[in-house]
Parts: C-alpha cells; sequence; structure tokens
C-alpha cells in the first residue's frame, strides 16, 4: 500500500516481567500462543483478508532462535497455502529500515543504534 501502514498490533508479553528481561522459552511460548490472533486481529484492523496478500515477509537471524523460528514456519505455512512470494528480512536491519515506513522519515546519511540484548550494533 504504499508505504501506508495499515494496521500494528501487538501482543503483550508480560510473562517476562518478573524476570526482570526476555526469557527465550517463554518468548516462543508466548508467540506459538499469540501468532494466529495477532496476524487475525492485524488483518482485522488493516481491512485486508488472507487472500488479498501478494507476498509474506519474516524476520530471520539474528534472535532469539526459538520465537524467530515460530514466525518463519508460520509465514511459510502462509506462503504455501496461498501460493504467494515468501521474503526473508534480516532481524536487525528490520529494526532500523522500519523508520523509512512512515512520515517522518529520517534525512540521510541518520545514525541508528539498536540495543537488544546481545545483539547491540
Amino acid at each position: 500500500m504504499d508505504g501506508k501502514i495499515l494496521s500494528n498490533f501487538i501482543a503483550n508479553q508480560s510473562v517476562h516481567e518478573q524476570y526482570g528481561g526476555v526469557v527465550p522459552e517463554l518468548a516462543s511460548r508466548a508467540h506459538m500462543e499469540n501468532i494466529v490472533p495477532v496476524v487475525d486481529e492485524a488483518l482485522k484492523q488493516a481491512g485486508v483478508t488472507m487472500n488479498e496478500l501478494s507476498a509474506v515477509a519474516f524476520t530471520q537471524a539474528p534472535g532469539l532462535i526459538g520465537s524467530l523460528l515460530v514466525g518463519v514456519q508460520f509465514a511459510k505455512s502462509i506462503s504455501l497455502a496461498l501460493d504467494i512470494p515468501l521474503i526473508s528480512v534480516h532481524h536487525m536491519q528490520a529494526h532500523v529500515l522500519a523508520n523509512l515506513i512512515d512520515d517522518p522519515k529520517p534525512e540521510f546519511p541518520f545514525l541508528c543504534l539498536t540495543v537488544s540484548g546481545g545483539r547491540t550494533q
């Protein structure tokens, strides 16, 4: 849709609060529990049906492997079921490039620091 964000729906993972940080096994289990309801709600908010999708993208490494695998397998399933392209996206680059999706966009050159556990760049 020409770079316009149609929905930005997320699931709360408050299960980590008592530990003071992300617990990888709990994160992957939460992803498994939440992925279908989150995708359903995101499509609903966007006013789009699954059959209207022209491609599906997923983030891959680096990151918590269990959580990323949930997304990869879900995306692969949609891609195969709908016979649409599957696009892999570098996880950390996606965080940086997300700044270019909507206005206001940063002017080049710009500096971006991503800070996330062992993935600080």
